[in-house]
C-alpha cells in the first residue's frame, strides 16, 4: 500500500487519457486535483463510483476540482466506459503501471481466498501546489465525491 502522506508532494506523471492525449499533472497546477485509482472499467464498484463522481461532477468544478481517474484499462476500454455511462472527466490509461506504483496503489488483492496483484481502489486529493492533501483509502464506492467534499471543508 501507498507509502505516500498528506503534505508529500504528489508524484508527478505523464499518460495517455481515453482519446490518446497526452496528460500530466503539471497540466493542473494552481487547481485542486482528485485523483482517484479505481480496479477495472465497467465492473459493478468502479461504474457506481464514477458515476457519482459523473452526477457530482458540476458541483466539483464549480468548486475548482479537477476529477482525474486512473486504471491499467486501455484508452478503448476508457472510451467504452466514458461512452456507456456519459462521464465527463478524464480517464488515464495507465497501462504500464507508472502511475498506480508510484502511488503505491498496485498490490497484493485477495478476492474468494484467490491471491492476485491489482489496483487497490484509492483517492488522493492534490492541492493548488501539487501536494497531497489527503488520502482517502476506505472509498465508499456509493459517495466518493461526498468523502472529498468532507475533507475540503
Amino acid at each position: 500500500m501507498s507509502t505516500l502522506k498528506a503534505g508529500d508532494k504528489a508524484p508527478t506523471f505523464t499518460s495517455k487519457d481515453q482519446n490518446g492525449n497526452t496528460v500530466s499533472l503539471d497540466q493542473f497546477k494552481g487547481k485542486k486535483v482528485v485523483l482517484y485509482f479505481y480496479p477495472k472499467d465497467d465492473t459493478p464498484g468502479c461504474t457506481t463510483e464514477a458515476c457519482n463522481f459523473r452526477d457530482n461532477y458540476q458541483g466539483l468544478k464549480a468548486k475548482g476540482i479537477e476529477v482525474l481517474g486512473v486504471s491499467i484499462d486501455d484508452e478503448k476500454s476508457h472510451q467504452k466506459f466514458i461512452t456507456k455511462h456519459s462521464l465527463p472527466f478524464t480517464l488515464l490509461a495507465d497501462t504500464d503501471k507508472a502511475i498506480v506504483e508510484a502511488y503505491g496503489v498496485w498490490g497484493e488483492k485477495n478476492m474468494y481466498g484467490k491471491k492476485y496483484m491489482g489496483t487497490i481502489r484509492t483517492t488522493f486529493i492534490i492541492d493548488e501546489e501539487g501536494k497531497i492533501a489527503h488520502i482517502i483509502s476506505k472509498v465508499d464506492t456509493k459517495s466518493p465525491t461526498a468523502q472529498v467534499l468532507d475533507l475540503l471543508k
